[in-house]
């Protein structure tokens, strides 16, 4: 882990910019330690000014923080209005569809969840924040490459979404049982440790031999290493049939022999009761994952502590954007709310109050952000991780028929893993099924996003 920390210290050096545009306010974020006196300050200069005015409708399916959001946010600009409105997630992508597709209707400012933005990349329905005047290209710097490429549209030439958080893949565990059942328990130890297999299946095989499990799911390494790698390509060929899945599904193979998941989620009541008891010892989810174990067993504050993923899976788990519609009559007073809340600094401080991560360095690397500690985790600064970790994240394509192809790839591995059918074989299958199943639909995507 120290060669990571190494590592991501250089890419954020490197990624200090002066970044310039037309306005009248500004941001300065990384703010100077001791001994960092060469080091420039990042100066974010929005496009509009204080003087902004306009009447926006916000649709999001957070909680009442936002409330508090703009209220500061009206501190910049006192001049535009934010009306805002909280539906459930699937309520929110269902109204943006069906206004979209209406003509009419649409917000001017949706939050979409990333398992949602496939629907809304093809046929121009969204501003390309590429083009002025909201220039976003001047950005490109200050977020990690995986989530610049994120929410483009199928040819990666429009960027639709504005870079906002991460939740990178992180694993949690009991700190408490790691020690006692003689592992490495500190988080950069344990993180390198993971990385052999034998390690893993050792681990997993001493716990299962004390009635404990070590994560929740069999097939979580698997599921992992394809998240990492999507679906589909910028030209929409089927990318999950390799080698290194193969060995993957092996892998997940031997360890559901072994018993070393109850294969549920904590979230389920038998779920909770493993947890709760301490038989599930480990949770690997994104960032987000702490709040998650902190509901559920909030007696265990101090006992867990987060670590990179094991067995080189460096994946990210959900995830969310915010768009502007092309319907939006109010466009800069839109743009004027995007900016800040992604960008300021005092945003980011409701934000991560509330356990979310930030994607920009420019937020990632000032020391009231880098030096945060998690209770629930310890006091571990587990903030500085997560934003190590998303670094080595790696770049992937969604698109609008991954939704189809999920139901067609887990149904011949849960197949695969149940009845010990060859890995290779069984990955081939899923391919030719995709292509069988699919394949009027891949060409017809093709066509409407101008792929032919």
């Amino acid at each position: 882990m120290k060669r990571f920390s190494k590592l991501f210290l250089v890419l954020l050096l490197g990624g200090l910019i002066i970044l310039t545009a037309c306005s009248n306010k500004t941001d300065t974020g990384g703010k100077k330690n001791e001994g960092d006196e060469g080091k420039k300050e990042t100066k974010i200069e929005y496009v509009f000014g204080p003087e902004t005015e306009g009447e926006i409708d916000f649709w999001t399916w957070s909680p009442d923080f936002y409330e508090d959001m703009i209220a500061e946010f009206n501190k910049t600009y006192p001049n535009i209005k934010v009306n805002l409105s909280v539906m459930g997630a699937g309520e929110v992508m269902d109204k943006m569809a069906t206004t979209l597709a209406a003509g009419t209707g649409a917000c001017d400012v949706c939050m979409v969840e990333v398992g949602g933005f496939p629907r809304f990349v093809v046929g121009d329905l969204l501003e390309d924040l590429f083009q002025p005047p909201y220039d976003i290209g001047r950005y490109e710097d200050l977020v990690p490459d995986f989530i610049w490429h994120q929410w483009r549209s199928l040819d990666g030439k429009k960027m639709y979404g504005i870079p906002n958080g991460i939740a990178p893949g992180v694993w949690f565990y009991r700190e408490d049982i790691y020690e006692q059942m003689g592992f490495p328990n500190d988080p950069e130890e344990l993180g390198e440790f993971m990385q052999d297999k034998d390690n893993f299946l050792q681990m997993a095989q001493t716990f299962a031999a004390n009635d404990m499990y070590i994560m929740e799911f069999n097939d979580s390494p698997f599921i992992h290493m394809a998240d990492m790698i999507g679906y589909y390509d910028n030209d929409l060929n089927y990318l999950r049939n390799t080698p290194e899945l193969a060995e993957m599904l092996d892998l997940v193979k031997e360890g559901a022999q072994l018993n070393w998941a109850p294969h549920l989620g904590i979230g389920s009541d038998q779920g909770k009761q493993l947890i709760k008891q301490g038989k599930i010892v480990s949770y690997p989810n994104g960032a987000w994952g702490a709040r998650a174990l902190s509901n559920i067993v909030p007696e265990q504050e101090g006992k867990w502590r987060a670590t990179r993923m094991p067995l080189g899976n460096t994946n990210t788990i959900g995830g969310s954007t915010y768009v502007i519609p092309a319907q939006s009559k109010n466009k800069e007073a839109a743009w004027a709310w995007l900016e800040w809340l992604n960008l300021s600094e005092d945003a980011w401080k409701i934000f991560t109050q509330n356990n979310l991560q930030p994607a920009w360095r420019h937020i990632v690397e000032t020391p009231w952000y880098q030096e945060s500690t998690n209770p629930f985790l310890g006091d571990q600064k587990a903030n500085a991780l997560y934003a190590e970790i998303s670094e080595l994240t790696p770049r992937r394509i969604w698109t609008p028929l991954d939704g189809k192809t999920w139901p067609i790839f887990i149904e011949e591995i849960n197949k695969s893993i149940a009845n010990n059918i060859d890995s290779k074989t069984t990955l081939q299958t899923i391919e030719n099924n995709v292509m069988k199943q699919l394949g009027a639909d891949i060409e017809k995507l093709k066509e409407d996003a101008g792929l032919n």
